[in-house]
């Protein structure tokens, strides 16, 4: 899964929590990128961020909604 975040954004630390917090019983590892280290990502994600992403979908971005996530993953 990865997660794409930028400093100091905190929809990003409460996206990050809450991924942390559902997928305690799933054998998933969050990967984040910070879309400021690449000029492609910046464009595509800045007003989007944060950005979820699973084997390479888009699930959810913004306010995370942990029901969509849970339903990817199942």
């Amino acid at each position: 899964m990865i997660l794409y975040t930028k400093e100091t954004c905190t929809l990003c630390d409460d996206a990050k929590i809450l991924l942390e917090t559902i997928l305690h019983d799933y054998d998933v590892v969050i990967r984040e990128i910070d879309i400021y280290e690449d000029d492609d990502l910046l464009e595509k994600y800045q007003l989007m961020i944060p950005v979820v992403e699973i084997d390479g979908e888009e699930i959810d971005y913004g306010q995370i909604d942990p029901t969509k996530v849970m339903k990817r993953l199942q």
